[in-house]
């Protein structure tokens, strides 16, 4: 490893240890309703809760808001995002982001597209929508696959012109529209990883210019998908796809998850950093406190049902800050690395605890 990596990963460590002290909430994730307009093979979640899981009330996470985090913090430096299921499917959307916009919060969404028109699209960025993520999984034949949607690649594209349509009219100097920062995310498979650079270009060409790819977790219903899942070669290929793309000038990169080894500062803007429960929580469908909405269920801190979310904030969250824990599992036993990986991403990890996988021993170098 070079000399300047290794020291740039100390360094990083030693933030990393500094940001756990002060733990500054910083993004906060809010799981509005599980309901979705699509049936992706990779879905995540849990898969188990019922489609007629009721939506959470919009008073019950301002509520939260008002009394047990805005008190703490300074409003436009927490960075609120909708997710679901598919948040587009609350039609009263708009009028939540009218709510936070009031309340000093910057906020925005992931979004598959496939509801955003055009008006849609006007309502929210008069709702003070500041930043958007769409998903698009490929070329036309491999979203619709991976999505289960007859019409996802057209919604996904449709969702990229509308927002790089506004971006390109707020750049002009007589109009009064904030850009919104946006990017498009890809999962990649084991069907689509040949068609990286197709997928590359027709993204360009569409006005994309900040690109994620990742791969897909053993999780949720991919967990039962061997087709999904990037093998070792594939996930080594990837990596050097990226690397080569930003040598080339384009700022695609690789998502946060996962200590690199050898690509750590070729992939991405940043160091490897979990920052779930560190800087990042979220308030899930039923109440629950987390971080990232993806962690399982024995990692919850508590609930905001029955419990104060800021003094979950300021006191909880010790499996997250503390990870010392993770040592006593394999692959992390006399793990050579620890200090910089601190057992990957706490969203890999199962209810007992164990890693469902290590990103160094993908690349070949553990």
């Amino acid at each position: 490893m070079r000399l300047r990596l290794q020291i740039a990963l100390w360094l990083e460590s030693l933030r990393r240890r500094n940001l756990k002290t002060l733990h500054p909430l910083r993004q906060l994730f809010w799981e509005s309703t599980l309901r979705c307009n699509v049936h992706c093979l990779h879905c995540g979640s849990d898969c188990v809760a019922s489609v007629e899981t009721p939506d959470m009330p919009a008073e019950d996470f301002l509520h939260v808001l008002d009394t047990e985090i805005t008190p703490h913090v300074n409003p436009n430096e927490v960075l609120i995002i909708i997710s679901g299921g598919e948040p587009l499917m609350r039609k009263d959307l708009a009028e939540v982001g009218r709510a936070l916009m009031q309340r000093g919060y910057p906020w925005g969404m992931v979004t598959n597209g496939l509801a955003l028109t055009a008006s849609r699209f006007r309502e929210l960025t008069d709702a003070g929508l500041r930043s958007l993520t769409i998903s698009c999984d490929g070329l036309e034949d491999d979203h619709v696959w991976l999505r289960q949607h007859p019409l996802a690649f057209e919604g996904a594209t449709r969702a990229i012109h509308l927002i790089a349509d506004y971006n390109s009219q707020s750049s002009n100097r007589q109009s009064s529209n904030r850009p919104i920062v946006w990017d498009v995310v890809t999962c990649a498979n084991r069907r689509n990883i040949d068609h990286l650079p197709a997928i590359r270009d027709m993204l360009w060409s569409l006005g994309v210019r900040d690109w994620r790819v990742f791969g897909i977790d053993p999780m949720g219903r991919a967990a039962s998908n061997p087709e999904l899942l990037l093998d070792d070669n594939q996930f080594r290929y990837l990596m050097d796809f990226i690397a080569a793309e930003r040598e080339a000038g384009r700022h695609v990169s690789y998502s946060c998850e996962g200590y690199l080894g050898t690509y750590e500062g070729r992939v991405r803007d940043h160091l490897y950093q979990c920052a779930a429960g560190i800087s990042v929580a979220s308030i899930l469908i039923d109440g629950s406190i987390s971080a990232c909405t993806s962690i399982r269920g024995k990692y919850y801190q508590g609930n905001i049902y029955r419990d104060s979310f800021w003094e979950v904030w300021e006191n909880g969250f010790k499996p997250y800050r503390d990870r010392s824990w993770m040592r006593d599992i394999e692959p992390c036993k006399d793990c050579k690395v620890f200090s910089f990986c601190e057992g990957n991403g706490m969203h890999l990890r199962r209810e007992d605890g164990s890693l469902m996988l290590c990103h160094l021993q993908r690349i070949g170098q553990k």
